[in-house]
């Protein structure tokens, strides 16, 4: 059977909301507000709560959108920076949308500034710093200028702008500063500097000890989370994460980055929790710990929203909002967009909104706005006010009169005006005192103008209307009349608790009487016991504060009797019975002390017993003995209950009865000291207090996802019998759905439907009712499912790539344009043209929440094509066009007040120019080299320095490498004497030497000396790939090392020749002793380090 929708009215609702944005300073911007409903529908948007006044830059979109064509950033109120909302209104009344903030790129000082510090060799070291800037920056850490790697096996730089150094060097010492940088700007901590002082040796062990501990954090839904955790000690620890309440962690969301820092990333809320760091020494059981507590912070989602209602004319209209998130929501009533406020007639409590005494200017549109610090919610419904004419006037000279302490007479005289239409009259009454009390309506026949209410509390003030009804509506309410309840003697004594701490005495508690009991503040209470032996009977009076005392100077092992009644100023009330309870035996020295009993009635027939032992037993427990009777039956036989056990239900009471329950604990010696306490079962609901009880919902709801956009569901008929033909509703919504008219309802006559045109990735919840005999059951239990997301269908939007320094450039981008997309990483692919024509592209690839990366390394004078992708779980979008990207060796004018004003069209008009330039001057430099005398050294591979002869290595080929590949070798220069003859051309070049494999890594080697160039490209674990995408993870066998001024292509020494440029060869005769030890596995020799001497 298809579904139909059995209700879908929607007078006026959003189809498009705003969303929080972040843009540049003089960028255009449009914030979303589209609007249905019956028209016309007038659009107007407020910022901060204001209205916004529209001009040349800032303007309403014919669909109701609000577009900038520049953001400004002044101070104050001229700054576009703020909260924004739309406002829809139509004949009906008008929605508020949710907040949107518009946010303009910043970067601020830097709050902390790395420190100086002083370390041992071999311990560890670390640096901070910390920079408010949206949207968040990346960190990046520089040593002696140069850029650090993310990670490496000594080094690792978290996120939240922390640089640590296990296994600190003597080449480490030097000068560390922290890099800001987002799409604002970039910012440069002061530099701090580490020095390396010599260890002790040998080194002593050490137990391990946490030097940096985790810190508390709250972390919004989906962000990531960093909990930082060094330690030191010899030898060195090993640090594992562990959950405090025993929680597997989850693997696929955590990991552990560099030494033992946690990351959490697209957190959850099941992620919240106490997280503990452990350091433990290798081989030992020597550890330490430090916990630290992670809050998931979440937005608002309503868990049940208002329904739209029809009511007459001084009817009474409730509206329920239930809101969940992290912190907890504030929730707000609005009233055709503007904020409801309390009076005598509309009342809010428990995110309730209660209209009484409708009027017709209630008739509008009412929103729940839930909100808190994570952004805000909203609900819709409408209030339809039914008129009529000819109504009633109000009742007149109501009156009341206490009849006692629960019940107050109420009369009054009919309407003065219309009262022979009459129908009804409902009197509501609620307390007087207080905020947001619960007012009660009960209807009556016109038959009356007289009402007794019975089921006040005592000693309470109470206010009290009558409105009469006709037909087709209702009077005006009546004036409003107080009256109090008397108090009156407690209609019940309280339940004793009784136990013993040693032979001679009975400790007594009890829970004072609720209002409804106490009938009246009790101002006393009278305790009786006796021995059951005897008849002569104690009394104790106690004050009415005292909910405990200690009977001292008794029998041991006697029985002794005890009853309590308590008192108002009216006078005392009914007597508890008689509770029994046998005093230990002197020699009850090493029996178990009495348990801690607590008793809870589960439902009219069951009572949950729980216990615990006394914190003071020393005593051995082989098990427990329980006892219960009602009151005035004799004690049975007590259940054996193991030692083992610390809960029992008892079941198979009667309803309204008072039981006594006892608890002792036994061993060998004998039965320990007993704890005796008092419970009363509450009454049953009986079925037959209603007219027509309803069916029982449907059970066993399943629901499974189909597809991105369907979810199928199935579910049980409850067992009972019945001929008539049954129909089901299903209720479908979005969890945290904002307009309650949006909800889906589908009817079906079988247990099964497959719900359709759902949108991807987006949790639903979904309940189910039956309908039998014009019979409605309750709605069964809520089932959730999330629909399957779709692969990306478009690229990244808003591709933007800004040269930020000679060699390094900033890309960013925005989520994909399109609605409910779930990217989980995205794929950055960048190339200079002439790696482009190869298919040859460099690879980055950033989690789904980060919407910037750094593009280090590149070339100056090279024109890179980057483009990005986004990808999800089903699979991977499209590339974004590429975007042109020229790399200048001259970026003075980059920065201009710490925002970028070059665009692309300038910059490549720029390149072009400086690229012909240098064509020339190459192309002149070759000439003026190859008509010199003796140009070339004949046809072999000889090579001549300045200070002689110099015989290259046979090997073809020599790797160089960066952080990406291994590491970068020491330069050293090859220093050998020879003599040179007048008009002899020489060329000379410096030679780097090959680092010893027995040496180990430090920053200097990683990184070379303060004047070399930064890591290259392979820091950021990028990789060739083909311009199809294909992937290729070979190891460049040349890899970039840029400097302040960029090298070409590096050459071959045997294949440097050229047959315009040849003449005599000279074989060398000697080779320089360190040229026998110098070994290289290839020569490569770069037009740079060329220098020519005429002589």
């Amino acid at each position: 059977m298809k579904p139909r929708c059995v209700l879908c009215f929607s007078e006026l609702f959003f189809v498009k909301e705003p969303h929080d944005v972040t843009v540049m300073r003089k960028e255009a911007v449009i914030l979303d507000c589209q609007a249905r409903g019956e028209a016309t529908i007038d659009v107007r948007w407020l910022k901060n709560g204001v209205k916004v006044v529209e001009n040349e830059r800032v303007y309403l979109l014919s669909n109701g959108s609000l577009y900038f064509s520049e953001v400004e950033s002044r101070r104050g109120d001229k700054s576009d920076e703020g909260f924004y909302q739309c406002l829809a209104q139509n004949k009906y009344g008008a929605i508020l949308s949710q907040k949107a903030r518009l946010t303009i790129a910043s970067i601020s000082s830097f709050a902390i500034q790395p420190t100086s510090v002083v370390v041992t060799e071999g311990s560890v070291a670390r640096f901070s710093c910390k920079i408010s800037a949206h949207p968040p920056p990346i960190i990046t850490w520089e040593f002696n200028r140069v850029t650090l790697p993310l990670t490496t096996e000594r080094i690792t730089v978290l996120p939240s702008g922390v640089l640590q150094i296990y296994g600190v060097q003597r080449a480490d010492t030097g000068n560390y500063r922290c890099i800001a940088t987002n799409i604002a700007s970039r910012r440069r901590s002061t530099e701090a500097t580490l020095t390396v002082t010599p260890a002790l040796s040998p080194q002593l062990p050490q137990r391990p000890r946490i030097i940096t501990r985790p810190q508390n954090i709250s972390v919004s839904l989906h962000q990531s989370a960093i909990l930082e955790c060094m330690a030191t000690g010899n030898p060195r620890p090993i640090i594992s994460w562990s959950r405090a309440d025993s929680k597997s962690i989850d693997v696929y969301n955590t990991k552990v980055l560099g030494n033992g820092n946690l990351i959490i990333t697209d957190i959850k809320p099941q992620h919240g929790g106490v997280y503990m760091c452990r350091a433990t020494t290798p081989g030992t059981r020597n550890y330490t710990v430090a916990a630290a507590n992670v809050t998931v912070l979440a937005p608002p989602s309503l868990s049940e929203w208002p329904e739209s209602l029809t009511r007459p004319r001084a009817g009474t209209a409730r509206f329920v909002c239930h809101a969940e998130g992290v912190p907890t929501p504030q929730v707000t009533w609005l009233k055709n967009g503007e904020k409801v406020h309390s009076n005598g007639r509309i009342k809010m409590y428990n995110s309730k909104l209660v209209i009484n005494q409708i009027i017709p200017e209630d008739d509008a549109i009412y929103q729940c706005q839930a909100e808190n610090e994570q952004g805000s919610v909203l609900s819709m419904a409408r209030l339809i006010v039914v008129m009529s004419e000819d109504r009633p006037s109000a009742p007149r000279n109501i009156r009341a009169d206490t009849v006692s302490s629960s019940a107050i007479l109420l009369a009054w005289e009919r309407p003065l005006y219309n009262s022979d239409k009459v129908i009804a009259y409902s009197v509501h009454y609620m307390k007087a005192e207080g905020l947001n009390n619960e007012e009660y309506q009960v209807v009556i026949g016109n038959d009356t103008t007289r009402y007794i209410i019975d089921d006040l509390e005592p000693a309470h003030n109470y206010t009290f209307y009558v409105v009469a009804y006709m037909p087709m509506g209702a009077s005006r309410m009546s004036d409003n009349v107080f009256q109090h309840t008397l108090e009156d003697v407690p209609l019940r004594a309280p339940e004793l608790s009784l136990t013993s701490h040693s032979p001679t005495d009975i400790q007594v508690s009890w829970q004072p009487l609720p209002d409804k009991l106490s009938r009246g503040r009790v101002s006393g209470y009278r305790l009786s016991y006796r021995t059951s032996s005897e008849s002569a009977v104690s009394q104790i009076e106690l004050p009415g504060e005292k909910t405990q005392h200690l009977l001292e100077n008794l029998q041991p092992d006697t029985i002794y009797l005890l009853r309590i009644v308590a008192a108002t100023s009216i006078g005392w009330g009914e007597q508890s019975a008689w509770t029994s309870h046998r005093t230990p035996k002197a020699s009850s020295a090493r029996v178990p002390l009495a348990p801690e009993l607590h008793l809870e009635p589960l439902n009219c027939t069951t009572i949950s017993v729980r216990w615990q032992l006394a914190p003071k037993n020393s005593a051995s427990v082989q098990g427990y003995k329980l006892f219960y009777h009602e009151e005035s039956q004799p004690e049975g036989a007590p259940l054996q209950l193991r030692a083992s056990d610390y809960a029992h239900t008892i079941g198979g009471l009667d309803p309204r009865k008072k039981y006594h329950v006892k608890l002792l604990a036994y061993n060998v010696v004998g039965d320990g000291y007993q704890a005796d306490q008092t419970i009363s079962t509450p009454g049953c609901v009986s079925v037959r207090d209603r007219l027509v009880p309803p069916p029982p919902p449907p059970h066993n709801v399943y629901a499974n996802t189909n597809s991105s956009t369907a979810v199928f569901l199935h579910w049980g008929r409850p067992a009972f019998t019945s001929s008539q033909a049954i129909n089901y509703t299903v209720r479908c919504n979005p969890v945290g759905l904002q307009n309650a008219s949006l909800v889906l309802y589908l009817q079906t006559s079988v247990q099964s439907l497959l719900v359709q045109d759902l949108e991807p990735n987006t949790k639903y919840e979904f309940a189910i009712r039956l309908h039998i005999d014009q019979l409605s059951s309750p709605w069964s239990p809520v089932v959730y499912q999330t629909t399957l997301p779709e692969a990306p269908t478009l690229p990244p939007s808003n591709v933007k790539v800004t040269v930020i320094e000679e060699d390094t450039a900033l890309v960013s981008w925005k989520l994909p344009d399109e609605p409910n997309l779930a990217v989980t990483h995205y794929t950055i692919l960048y190339a200079s043209r002439n790696a482009w024509i190869a298919g040859e592209w460099q690879v980055l690839q950033r989690e789904g929440s980060i919407t910037m990366a750094l593009l280090e390394n590149l070339k100056p004078g090279q024109v890179y094509l980057v483009k990005v992708s986004a990808s999800n779980s089903m699979g991977d979008g499209p590339f974004s066009h590429a975007v042109e990207l020229t790399v200048r060796t001259d970026l003075s004018s980059a920065f201009s007040d710490g925002f970028y004003h070059l665009d692309q069209k300038s910059m490549t008009g720029i390149s072009v120019g400086v690229c012909i330039a240098l064509i020339c001057i190459i192309i002149c430099a070759f000439i003026i080299i190859c008509r010199g005398k003796n140009r070339y050294l004949g046809g072999t591979n000889l090579v001549i320095n300045s200070l002689g002869p110099v015989q290259p290595s046979t090997e073809k080929k020599r790797k160089w490498f960066s952080f990406g590949g291994g590491v970068k070798k020491d330069s050293k220069t090859i220093h050998s004497s020879a003599s040179y003859q007048p008009g002899i051309t020489v060329l000379t070049y410096e030679e780097e030497l090959s680092m010893s494999l027995n040496q180990p890594p430090t920053l200097q080697v990683l990184l070379g000396h303060p004047g070399d160039t930064e890591g290259s490209s392979n820091s950021e674990g990028s990789h060739e790939t083909g311009d199809s995408g294909r992937y290729s993870h070979d190891e460049m066998e040349l890899t970039n090392l840029s400097g302040p001024s960029s090298r070409p292509p590096s050459l071959k020494a045997e294949d440097s020749g050229d047959s315009d440029c040849s003449g005599p060869a000279e074989e060398p005769n000697e080779l320089h002793p360190e040229q026998r030890q110098h070994n290289p596995s290839t020569s490569i020799i770069t037009p740079q380090l060329f220098k020519v001497f005429q002589f």
